[in-house]
């Protein structure tokens, strides 16, 4: 049977944080820096109803390629429309780029890859932009990032997860087959049936003890955090009789 040589990590909620306390932070600096007479939640959550619609047309065939510079902006214009806020869209971007690029690593996050870099093949595939993924990806650290075998965003990939082209545009620059990889994500659509769908083994990051959707792929393992995969990766050995 293939061993496994490679480990390809999502990104956002899987090497760094991304989730809601972070967002509302920002939301936060955007109404103090622009003077806006709202509660941060109100605005959050009417900001995050416009950039759902974002994300449910993304993948859909024959729909031009969006950032999330543009979908994002544009959400936000939205929100001060519907908010009546005199708000400046421009502005609220630049503090939401800026922001998602200095998103801080969990704290298994260094010491995890690291392990994993001793024996494996590590890469990166998320949906991001470029604009702030690459200074995020530098808050890593400069030896676990020169280790890279490589690197891909939505931006230059132009699609997003769960789509297949995604997917296999990281296996063609690596050089691997599905059946060498597996993919790490903390999101069972756009990360187990994304990687699963292209052939890839799956590892579903879930933190917080979430249910299983049952409408969508199971994951192949489960984990509560990154510095599980060293003794997954045992296990997988010796199933198939190899290592890394």
């Amino acid at each position: 049977m293939t061993q496994i040589t490679t480990v390809i990590f999502d990104m956002y909620e899987t090497l760094v944080e991304e989730g809601h306390d972070k967002w509302r932070e920002t939301f936060v600096e955007i109404i103090r820096h622009q003077n806006l007479n709202v509660e941060p939640e109100l605005f959050w959550q009417t900001w995050y109803g416009l950039e759902r619609q974002f994300r449910d047309r993304r993948t859909k065939p024959g729909v031009p390629f969006e950032t999330y510079h543009h979908a994002w902006r544009e959400a936000f214009a939205g929100a001060f429309t519907t908010l009546g806020l005199p708000g400046d869209p421009g502005s609220a971007i630049d503090r939401s780029m800026q922001d998602l690029s200095q998103r801080p690593p969990f704290e298994e996050t260094r010491p995890a890859l690291r392990l994993i870099q001793a024996r494996c093949r590590t890469a990166i595939l998320s949906n991001a932009d470029e604009g702030y993924f690459r200074p995020n990806l530098r808050l890593l650290d400069d030896e676990i990032v020169a280790n890279l075998s490589a690197v891909l965003t939505s931006e230059e990939a132009q699609c997003y997860k769960p789509q297949p082209e995604f997917f296999q545009e990281m296996l063609r620059r690596l050089g691997v087959t599905p059946q060498e990889c597996l993919y790490v994500g903390d999101r069972q659509l756009e990360d187990v049936k994304g990687g699963g769908g292209v052939g890839m083994g799956t590892v579903w990051l879930n933190r917080s003890g979430t249910p299983l959707d049952p409408e969508l792929p199971a994951p192949d393992h489960e984990i509560k955090s990154l510095l599980e995969i060293p003794d997954l990766l045992d296990r997988i050995a010796d199933q198939k009789d190899g290592a890394c």
